[in-house]
């Protein structure tokens, strides 16, 4: 099979793959599989996985979040997701492979839904390794100055609307 490959639901067994694909696409920015295993157990439905010829080769994490908290820590288990009115996108990340296939766009239509079926007014993210001119590209408007933290330098908060029915 060519092209993006097709997102499926994420399950427990993925997460050490889950953890090699961000250790290749992040680096220094990686996170622990605790990390991961907490939001797949408190929202499993904003985890996928992008999977092409039975090879994984991408994750999407996502989850309701209050705008007015900040953004959650790298390397932080949330414990428990807040009632919210914001809907967080912590990480797409996808290997080489599957970069211009559409499979971003097709996991941000997935998280635009998700937002909506939340009944979110919005969609954060923290934009890292200079991903904000992607996001930008994606319908996100800056949020603020450039923040710092544990996202590296020149990270910035970014929001997308969603639109009323």
């Amino acid at each position: 099979m060519s092209g993006a490959g097709r997102w499926r639901q994420m399950g427990v067994a993925d997460l050490p793959m889950v953890v090699h694909i961000s250790d290749v696409v992040h680096g220094d920015f990686t996170e622990p599989l605790e990390t991961f295993a907490d939001r797949l157990a408190h929202y499993p439905v904003g985890c996928a996985v992008l999977e092409r010829d039975g090879e994984a080769l991408g994750y999407l994490i996502s989850h309701p979040w209050p705008r007015e908290a900040d953004p959650p820590k790298l390397g932080v288990q949330l414990g428990a997701i807040p009632v919210s009115d914001s809907y967080y996108l912590h990480d797409i990340a996808l290997l080489p492979a599957a970069r211009g296939t559409g499979a971003g766009a097709t996991a941000t239509a997935f998280v635009v839904h998700q937002a909506e079926v939340e009944g979110c007014r919005d969609i954060r993210l923290v934009a890292i390794q200079g991903a904000d001119s992607y996001w930008h590209a994606q319908g996100f408007a800056y949020v603020g100055t450039a923040i710092e933290g544990p996202y590296g330098p020149g990270s910035h908060l970014m929001q997308r609307a969603i639109e009323a029915a």
